[in-house]
């Protein structure tokens, strides 16, 4: 995760799979926009509820994940793409006072 929010950040799996003939072993994940947010609690994102996680993942990553392979994400990949989502979520001043503690 980094300090300075950026729009993307790639998730290297720890367990990487499999779609077709290419082995998928990271991940890029960009910032949500609100519309990508849609149907979805803020809230549970920022405790990185699986099932919310679940359902943003296929909007924001690239390649795009499907239902399926979020599904079957490691627990340990999947908490790393929660973490991330997190960081995007916070508000700057949430971090700067983090840091400075």
């Amino acid at each position: 995760m980094s300090d300075t929010n950026p729009e993307h950040t790639t998730v290297k799996l720890d367990f990487p799979f499999a779609r077709g003939d290419q082995t998928i072993d990271s991940v890029k994940v960009r910032r949500p926009r609100s519309g990508e947010l849609r149907g979805l609690n803020i809230a549970d994102l920022v405790q990185m509820n699986v099932a919310a996680t679940a359902k943003l993942l296929p909007r924001i990553t690239m390649p795009p994940l499907t239902d399926a392979e979020v599904n079957n994400l490691d627990p340990a990949d999947l908490t790393q793409f929660g973490m991330e989502v997190q960081d995007f979520l916070l508000p700057r001043a949430a971090k700067e006072q983090d840091s400075r503690s």
